[in-house]
């Protein structure tokens, strides 16, 4: 039985040949000699049992087969080559698309800042956030959802690599015209009577919890979680409550809506932001170039 197997050379020495107009300038277009071309056409005839070409004097004439197999090489081939460049890319960390999880509710705010920089100095990569993760992060990271992990609280695990990106201050965030609003901190005694609105998030992730409340055996009056971090700012705004944010977040809506930062403890609560990656992605240039890019930007 005769072969049949049209493969990806066929197509091009068609392309080539119709392009150059002629055997010899195609052979040297595609580096090979002319005789050499001829065994591959005459070859390649055989295999589908019908002539590609007819001559006509010095002039070569495309068959109905041949006209059929050039279209289909018009369409292939650029389909190969720009799939060849992407590969390309994406084998020296140009190109692809960076999924970000968020374990981090307030982040989303700060993740906007670094996005639209990165996506300027990184047209080949897309970016996709994927908020479904919240504080479920590491499991995706294992099991390849996501590429990187936004994270204030990092579980470092053998396979993952976590970088501090950015400091900020954990602070209680009042109305202007509340009580605690002059205090130059607040203590754990100062929210007993209040209504702590907080993320859904389990009480021992909670900052507000593990360094001022735990500690003193206390408890706010009442604990509301509230998953929009505009909305919870417009619920302190309007009195119904104190919540605990970035003081770099706070600073963001304190002149539109009239709420205030005040330090929780005596010492305040320092934290960072984290971003983690699988440790084999380590060296990937666009992976790196957003962390770096993290490092970089201004949030205060």
């Amino acid at each position: 039985m005769v072969g049949r197997m049209i493969e990806r050379s066929h197509l091009e020495v068609l392309r080539a040949v119709e392009a150059e107009g002629s055997l010899t300038a195609a052979a040297n277009c595609l580096h090979v000699t002319q005789s050499a071309l001829s065994h591959s056409i005459r070859k390649l005839e055989h295999q589908l049992g019908t002539p590609l070409w007819l001559r006509e004097g010095r002039q070569l004439r495309l068959t109905q087969a041949g006209s059929h197999l050039l279209a289909l090489a018009n369409r292939l081939l650029p389909q190969f080559e720009h799939a060849e460049m992407l590969i390309g890319q994406f084998a020296r960390g140009q190109a692809g698309t960076l999924r970000i999880g968020m374990e981090c509710h307030p982040c989303y705010q700060w993740l906007l800042k670094v996005v639209g920089p990165y996506l300027e100095q990184w047209p080949a990569v897309d970016v996709d956030v994927k908020q479904k993760f919240q504080f479920g992060g590491i499991g995706a990271l294992f099991g390849h959802d996501i590429d990187m992990l936004v994270t204030p609280d990092p579980l470092h695990r053998p396979g993952l690599v976590f970088e501090p990106v950015f400091d900020y201050e954990q602070v209680l965030v009042v109305a202007a015209n509340h009580r605690l609003a002059g205090k130059p901190w607040a203590e754990a005694v100062d929210l007993e009577p209040e209504t702590l609105i907080t993320y859904p998030v389990a009480i021992e992730r909670l900052d507000v919890f593990n360094h001022l409340l735990v500690p003193a055996n206390l408890r706010p009056a009442r604990h509301k979680t509230i998953e929009t971090t505009d909305i919870m700012l417009q619920m302190v705004a309007a009195g119904r409550g104190v919540a605990a944010l970035p003081r770099w977040l706070v600073h963001e809506y304190s002149d539109r809506l009239g709420v205030v930062p005040v330090k929780i403890g005596k010492e305040g609560i320092s934290k960072q932001i984290y971003l983690g990656c699988r440790e084999r992605d380590v060296g990937v240039q666009y992976l790196d170039s957003f962390m770096q890019l993290a490092r970089e930007v201004s949030w205060r």
